[in-house]
């Protein structure tokens, strides 16, 4: 690769930092390095960006090893690192994506690659560990201004599912019936006129929504969602 002073050649890398409400919880997927550095530590999907590929083009070719990317309800450009020590192997830049798995996908991941609770990290290589972090940060923002909740939940959903996905992706409680009236209130959300059958979420059946549109959009520029205040 040819550089010069002025214009300095360093391995790029992709990475993607993939989220996923599990179980209650919310998950990101990693894969365990088995060669050095890092040997056995937990990493995010990724590798080099080719000569003649895009950022994009990159993080959809490293991911489609891991997992089918048409299962990905969005991704989006989340940063770029440059820390010349990031890398014990010699500089490297890292761009990081993130993308959004709705709840009620089960992908088959390979054998080196697991979900990991977000807020039960395990050791992770590089600077991974703060990139989850960042990523986090991104998605919480996002649901307060945006209707990027379309990309964590199923088709369908009673409001009672969905505040459960929104809880375990901010970390915080919310009640079902302020999100619903909030979400309503944004244009977020419709009814879509049918009810659950008997039995699916116990007592009597309950009314599904959906988003109106799973396309990202900026719903309220100037909105923020907080965790409830604790009494002084």
């Amino acid at each position: 690769m040819w550089s010069s002073p002025e214009r300095p050649a360093y391995p790029h890398q992709a990475l993607a930092v993939v989220l996923q409400v599990r179980a209650g919880r919310l998950h990101v997927m990693l894969w365990r390095r088995g060669n050095e550095p890092f040997t056995g530590a937990w990493a995010l999907p990724g590798g080099p960006l080719l000569a003649d590929e895009t950022l994009g083009a990159s993080v959809a070719r490293q991911l489609a090893s891991k997992v089918e990317v048409q299962q990905l309800s969005h991704l989006e450009q989340l940063e770029t690192r440059s820390d010349p020590g990031r890398d014990p192997r010699g500089r490297t830049v890292a761009t990081a994506y993130l993308g959004l798995v709705p709840a009620h996908l089960d992908p088959v991941l390979p054998e080196d690659t697991a979900w990991h609770p977000t807020d039960a990290l395990p050791e992770t290589a590089f600077d991974h560990g703060s990139i989850v972090g960042s990523a986090l940060g991104r998605l919480r923002a996002k649901l307060s201004y945006t209707n990027v909740g379309f990309a964590l939940a199923p088709p369908t959903f009673t409001v009672a599912e969905l505040r459960d996905i929104y809880v375990a992706a901010l970390g915080y409680e919310v009640t079902a019936t302020n999100l619903h009236r909030v979400l309503l209130r944004r244009g977020v959300l419709e009814a879509t006129g049918e009810m659950t059958p008997p039995g699916r979420a116990g007592g009597r059946p309950a009314a599904l929504h959906r988003f109106v549109t799973r396309t990202l959009e900026v719903t309220d520029p100037f909105a923020v969602l907080r965790p409830p205040s604790t009494p002084r």
